[in-house]
């Protein structure tokens, strides 16, 4: 009481009182403080990165102890702020697994972040090498000035790491806080969670390699993408039991995809463009006009692909990733088919003092080919079903062959061009059909996922993209080298085109677990 009166008369405030009272409490913040004056560095702070950079066959990684981790997000929160990232990027997300443990039910929070994967995606799929796997370290890092903002390797990515930000022009990611680490800091995630559930260690790659090509072996977490395709290095650790089944808390909800309208104008009218170039090496009567169109459309459709980067200006890097991405190659190879093209095309019309050997439009046609056979890979290439080979070539190459069937019907040349158009549709309605089949099965898998969005969340788009076809394929029948078949050719087209509209918001896009959706 003594004290308390001297207190009031010595005119201290309450607010004057609690920090004298706290300036004597051991915080966290203290006690590092203390330690650091002493030259003390063992105990929990060190213990959260290692000692030592990696050996070699060695590299850093996160270790999330489940156990720990109570969803807080405070290290959503940490990594957003030291990092400068916009409102809604992140670069750290926190969901929720479920599932039964011994008859009980089962709940976890887990946290992710990029998982520097031992095989990158992001690094095999980038068209200009603007992501590097550090020697040393093994951490996977962006170069922010070399990309062009194509976005491949958000597809590339099986756990939805990289970021798009429409403001830079670029994508983003998680580098591990490779500049606080190289002094001997911790990452801002490891650093700001209040139960030291995350942590950096040393693994072995060729162990983690190992573990991904063993036949049957389980996920590195459950609910989250198998760690075959890239090799993750992040470690999931709990003293209790995960149920394998366990399922992911957002497992049955349903996400459209980014349409991506520059890449479907560009995939529809480059097939097309080839299938037309073919239709022209086939019937030469008709030659010159079939080039033309060919030509409008490749043109119109390989300028709509460059309004789908964030840098333009730097798409002439795109050659660099040719030996090991194939969205580099569909580059490369449409380059080379779109000046052929244009230059048999503008032979038609310019008298040449030499003549043009027949070969030259079948190698043109050839060459596009190619380029439709790049662009099955470079979606085939990220391991999603619905974009699996067999379904990409049926749709891709299907359009060429529409695309030559309608040349043909619509100047009336032969009934070849009525097969081609036939067997087009019919190869893509059976495509649809099968992945419609997935509606019955129990699980929820991704081809489940995509039939669900066809018909429920883009349904009028769905019921559009057959009726403009059907509509219009019956036109091109009946109509033959009249204004009906040209009718008829725009409805194919506008089917064609949503299509490639459902090809992307339709996939099921693999990631981390999310939280139940509200």
């Amino acid at each position: 009481m003594i004290s308390e009166v001297h207190t009031l008369e010595s005119d201290e405030t309450p607010i004057d009182r609690l920090l004298r009272e706290q300036a004597r409490l051991e915080t966290p913040v203290t006690d590092f403080s203390r330690r650091y004056d002493e030259g003390d560095f063992e105990g929990p702070f060190r213990d959260l990165l290692p000692l030592e950079n990696p050996k070699e066959g060695q590299q850093f990684a996160f270790e999330v102890d489940l156990d720990r981790c109570t969803g807080c997000k405070a290290c959503v929160a940490g990594c957003h702020s030291l990092n400068g990232l916009e409102e809604n990027e992140t670069w750290r997300d926190v969901g929720l697994i479920q599932g039964v443990r011994e008859g009980k039910a089962y709940q976890q929070t887990v946290t992710t972040a990029c998982h520097h994967c031992v095989d990158p995606g992001c690094l095999n799929g980038c068209p200009v090498n603007a992501y590097e796997k550090d020697p040393k370290t093994g951490i996977v890092l962006h170069l922010d000035d070399q990309c062009i903002g194509c976005q491949y390797c958000v597809l590339k990515c099986p756990y939805d790491v990289p970021k798009y930000s429409k403001r830079l022009g670029i994508v983003r990611k998680c580098d591990m806080c490779y500049s606080r680490l190289s002094v001997g800091e911790a990452p801002a995630c490891v650093q700001s969670c209040p139960t030291e559930a995350i942590r950096i260690v040393t693994v072995d790659k060729e162990a983690l390699q190992h573990k991904a090509k063993e036949d049957g072996a389980p996920s590195f977490l459950p609910a989250a993408p198998h760690q075959s395709y890239t090799k993750p290095s992040t470690a999931y650790i709990s003293k209790r039991d995960i149920p394998q089944d366990a399922v992911a808390g957002d497992a049955t909800t349903l996400r459209p995809q980014h349409a991506h309208w520059p890449l479907v104008i560009m995939l529809t009218l480059t097939q097309i463009s080839v299938g037309l170039a073919g239709a022209a090496a086939i019937w030469t009567a008709q030659q010159a006009a079939l080039l033309v169109a060919s030509s409008i459309f490749a043109a119109i459709g390989l300028t709509a692909s460059v309004l789908h980067l964030g840098q333009p200006l730097k798409a002439w890097r795109a050659f660099l990733g040719v030996t090991h991405s194939w969205l580099s190659r569909e580059i490369v190879t449409f380059g080379g088919y779109a000046p052929l093209l244009f230059g048999l095309t503008a032979a038609q019309f310019i008298p040449l003092p030499f003549e043009i050997p027949a070969f030259a439009l079948w190698a043109t046609v050839a060459i596009g080919l190619a380029g439709v056979f790049t662009s099955v890979m470079i979606y085939a290439d990220t391991q999603r079903p619905f974009w699996r080979f067999t379904y990409s070539s049926v749709r891709f190459f299907g359009a060429s062959a529409i695309a030559l069937g309608v040349g043909g019907c619509v100047f009336g040349l032969c009934s070849v061009s009525f097969l081609a158009l036939s067997l087009g549709v019919l190869v893509k309605a059976a495509v649809d059909i099968a992945g419609m089949v997935e509606l019955g099965n129990p699980q929820f898998s991704p081809g489940k996922h995509s039939a669900l969005i066809q018909l429920e969340c883009e349904r009028e788009v769905f019921i559009a993209r057959w009726l403009f076809t059907l509509i219009g394929v019956l036109l091109i029948w009946f109509g033959a080298q009249s204004v009906f078949a040209i009718g008829g050719a725009l409805l194919v087209l506008g089917g064609e085109i949503a299509e490639r509209y459902l090809f992307f918001r339709a996939v099921a896009a693999p990631k981390m677990p999310g939280g139940i959706a509200s």
